[in-house]
């Protein structure tokens, strides 16, 4: 369904009936989020983004309260959000229940399943908080369509907020000791994935949530995970540009492909007054060539906090705050 399409349809629907139709509702509603999702708008002038994102918030808001489904036990009202591939449903007891709304993305939902179990195995237990936890998995059959969807439970925190709320917030970009934070715990979640032997293949902001009171970070979204010398399955639509060359043209990543892609996420949030040391480090994490990077998140941690030592002394908190 092409965006304008949607755009018109949910605009003259004058009922859910309308809006979803009586055959496959659930059909009709994955086509209209696909069509709306802000993610996707990247080539659209802001008349169109705006009338995008005022329809997406219709349909997703209407489609929310329109049913209750009950999946394996666990109880999905509205979803509580949307993401690249799915919807997530808080179903209670800290826990995210994450529904594919494409039966031809379950492919992708099995690769998070894996590599949350191998981190989950392999991963040091000091930093597993740095990703998510898997609390179940199962299919489930789609009454609508007949597809099996693979479906993903994870446990869940209260307070987080992508990079992308954060950087929302603070439109003009962050004072680079607000940044290092962030950029130090992104770099132990790396750590952690690296020596687990997982790539994760989509450090993006949406990907990547803060507790913003607690300077807590979790690295989200394994669905396009690999293992070093593995090919990236799938890009996120309208996040080419984030990736480095050795995606898209299909070559074998690294641990170096996850630093490029953390080092332009935080690069993405620094303010103009960043320091030119800090900005020269990111610079030598973002070389064209994957073997010209710097493969080891452990040890570019350490040469992160000689910067930072270099410029702002001994570390301290730093209180931060998504309202400026």
């Amino acid at each position: 369904m092409r965006t304008d399409e949607a755009i018109r349809l949910v605009t003259a629907a004058r009922d859910d009936d309308e809006l979803f139709g009586g055959d496959a509702p659930e059909r009709r509603y994955r086509e209209l989020v696909g069509a709306l999702h802000p993610d996707r708008l990247g080539w659209a002038g802001p008349g169109i983004r705006a009338a995008a994102t005022d329809a997406f918030l219709r349909v997703t808001s209407r489609w929310r309260a329109r049913r209750v489904t009950v999946l394996h036990g666990y109880r999905c009202g509205r979803p509580a959000y949307s993401g690249d591939l799915a919807d997530l449903y808080d179903v209670g007891a800290d826990r995210l229940l994450k529904l594919p709304r494409d039966a031809a993305d379950n492919d992708l939902m099995a690769r998070e399943q894996r590599a949350l179990r191998t981190l989950a195995e392999r991963g040091d237990p000091r930093w597993l908080p740095y990703v998510p936890r898997l609390v179940d998995s199962f299919t489930h059959r789609d009454a609508d369509t007949g597809a099996d969807r693979r479906i993903t439970v994870l446990g869940s925190a209260p307070g987080l907020h992508s990079l992308v709320e954060v950087r929302r917030a603070y439109p003009d970009g962050l004072d680079a000791r607000d940044v290092a934070w962030m950029w130090r715990r992104l770099l132990v979640a790396l750590g952690l994935a690296h020596r687990a032997g997982l790539v994760h293949g989509a450090v993006l902001p949406s990907h990547v949530l803060i507790d913003p009171d607690a300077h807590g970070l979790v690295l989200v979204d394994w669905c396009f995970s690999t293992e070093p010398g593995g090919t990236v399955p799938a890009m996120v639509p309208d996040h080419h540009t984030w990736y480095p060359p050795e995606v898209p043209s299909r070559q074998p990543c690294g641990p170096g492909t996850d630093i490029f892609m953390a080092t332009r996420c935080m690069t993405w949030l620094l303010d103009r007054r960043a320091p030119r040391q800090l900005l020269d480090f990111a610079r030598g994490c973002r070389q064209r060539f994957l073997r010209s990077r710097p493969d080891d998140a452990w040890l570019l941690l350490r040469e992160l906090d000689e910067v930072l030592h270099r410029l702002y002394g001994p570390r301290t908190f730093r209180p931060f705050t998504l309202n400026p």
